[in-house]
């Protein structure tokens, strides 16, 4: 990650950090010794307590480092994942999972904001209220495993990917609560003529009475702490690798490798790192032709580039060639994801 906000003491080192790729992943997680505390990911905490002051907002929320992102329902705090508090790591997780969650500054960020309101949710115990209930639904509904968003709806805002705030009343809410405040957001203007809206104008009240009266909920417990997990990254890994679910149909497989190879050739060059390369200016260029949000074509290519790691892609033909297929059939994927009625990308 970039330099932080705050200056956080120097990485302490670790006896794994050298180790080659498989003695690595017989580690277990309890030994990798790894803190919130001194951490590179310190300097953006504090960050947030700062923006979360200069809202008004006297809370808090506690962190700790877990195997995931993870706000347990009833307490005001959350854990990170541990994998981005060391840079070998991070190395590791891209590896095995094809990307980093939250693995640059700017989207550490914004899942910081989301995760806050969550703990903010649990220590005012807002959901209880009726104004809540009202704007977002009833806390109680059922957490889904997947969803089939709508993308084109405007009942809610959008922050992080694949249109969560349309997955559960408390996403809805932690999601409006990151938009509301995100530093120099013009959410007002934004967001103007969106029923969404309402939902940002209510947190808006909501906070002013919030920042007048102390949390309910106080407690500074840590779950499922890293320090007490014994499983080794690789039983760790094989766990979360067997609950992912493919990200792409069996025509979208056929349309990568049309224009990328499983043969990685003399000089290879992974179809994975390519498409990263060209995601910048893919975003803006397919948003605009197809008259679609840029958002939209973020989730697309993000699908694509983790399918072309699973299916061990490489760049076979002259990359100027490629990068004007890889063009082609993302618009493909974008007009087909809008025809499937938003089905869900998981990710």
């Amino acid at each position: 990650m970039p330099s932080r906000a705050t200056t956080p003491r120097k990485t302490r080192r670790h006896p794994w950090v050298r180790l080659k790729h498989e003695a690595l992943l017989d580690v277990r997680l309890c030994d990798l010794g790894v803190t919130l505390d001194g951490s590179p990911l310190a300097g953006d905490v504090e960050r947030l307590y700062v923006e979360l002051e200069r809202r008004g907002l006297g809370f808090r929320p506690h962190c700790w480092l877990g195997e995931e992102w993870f706000s347990p329902d009833g307490v005001p705090g959350f854990a990170l994942p541990f994998y981005l508090a060391h840079p070998r790591l991070r190395s590791l997780e891209r590896r095995m999972m094809g990307e980093v969650e939250g693995g640059n500054r700017n989207w550490f960020m914004r899942i910081l904001r989301h995760e806050a309101g969550h703990a903010l949710d649990n220590a005012y115990r807002l959901r209880r209220r009726r104004g809540w209930r009202e704007t977002f639904g009833p806390a109680s509904l059922p957490y889904p495993d997947s969803y089939r968003p709508r993308p084109g709806s405007r009942r809610f805002v959008q922050h992080l990917g694949s249109w969560y705030a349309q997955s559960h009343p408390t996403e809805d809410f932690a999601e409006t609560f990151a938009v509301w405040l995100k530093p120099g957001s013009r959410w007002r203007r934004e967001y103007e003529g969106w029923p969404a809206i309402a939902k940002l104008e209510y947190v808006d009240g909501l906070m002013a009475e919030v920042a007048e009266t102390p949390a309910a909920v106080r407690t500074r417990v840590h779950v499922d702490r890293l320090g007490e997990d014994t499983r080794t990254l690789r039983e760790y890994y094989a766990a979360r690798l067997s609950r992912h679910v493919p990200t792409t149909r069996r025509d979208e497989d056929e349309l990568l490798e049309r224009v990328f190879t499983r043969d990685p050739g003399r000089r290879p060059l992974r179809a994975a790192t390519f498409l990263r390369r060209l995601r910048p200016r893919l975003h803006r260029a397919i948003a605009a032709r197809e008259h679609c949000g840029e958002y939209l074509v973020h989730q697309v290519m993000r699908a694509a580039i983790h399918r072309s790691q699973e299916l061990g892609l490489y760049v076979g033909r002259g990359q100027r060639r490629s990068a004007r297929h890889v063009e082609r059939i993302l618009t493909r994927l974008v007009r087909a994801f809008e025809r499937s009625a938003g089905r869900r990308l998981i990710l």
